[in-house]
């Protein structure tokens, strides 16, 4: 049981995916502080593996680091309501343009706890089905679709050609579980 309380939350800034307030808390002792907070509407991200222990991937350019990153396909739960099952089903159709007859719950994490309130769900995908691909962004737009061997994940995150949190542990749960 936390022995903090939470006194006050005040919004400074709205955008389109993220929204950012300053929150005061009383602390044990009876003292205040300040945090700040990001609101996050959480997200999906799939492991897609196919009869061949291969994984579906997704290079992307992430514009907050400038960079293209490898990552399983991903999106935010954007849709009111939307179980994060379904999410996850209608991300992998647009991404990478496949349709899963199973999926199964890999994990729940909270990405970055210290200042954010995004959680997110990894999930595995197998008897994969081809489908359309409907890209919804410019950086989706220019998506490059990689196939990975399961097998070659832990050199991957051992050279840095790796290095995307929900990927790593979404790749890392299904090599595991599929062992």
């Amino acid at each position: 049981m936390t022995l903090f309380r939470k006194l006050a939350e005040r919004a400074v800034h709205q955008g389109s995916l993220i929204s950012v307030a300053v929150g005061t808390f009383e602390a044990p002792d009876g003292s205040t502080f300040q945090r700040d907070l990001v609101r996050h509407p959480g997200a999906v991200s799939i492991v897609p593996v196919d009869d061949d222990r291969g994984v579906l991937m997704v290079r992307q350019y992430r514009a907050a680091i400038d960079v293209d990153l490898l990552e399983i396909p991903a999106g935010k739960r954007d849709v009111e309501g939307e179980p994060p099952e379904e999410t996850a089903r209608r991300e992998l159709e647009e991404e990478v343009g496949m349709r899963t007859g199973r999926l199964d719950k890999l994990a729940e994490f909270y990405n970055s706890p210290g200042f954010s309130d995004e959680r997110s769900w990894v999930f595995l995908a197998l008897d994969l089905e081809a489908s359309q691909i409907s890209a919804h962004s410019p950086e989706e737009e220019a998506m490059e679709i990689e196939r990975v061997a399961l097998d070659e994940v832990p050199m991957l995150i051992k050279s840095g050609r790796l290095v995307d949190a929900k990927s790593i542990i979404g790749l890392c749960l299904a090599r595991e579980l599929l062992r």
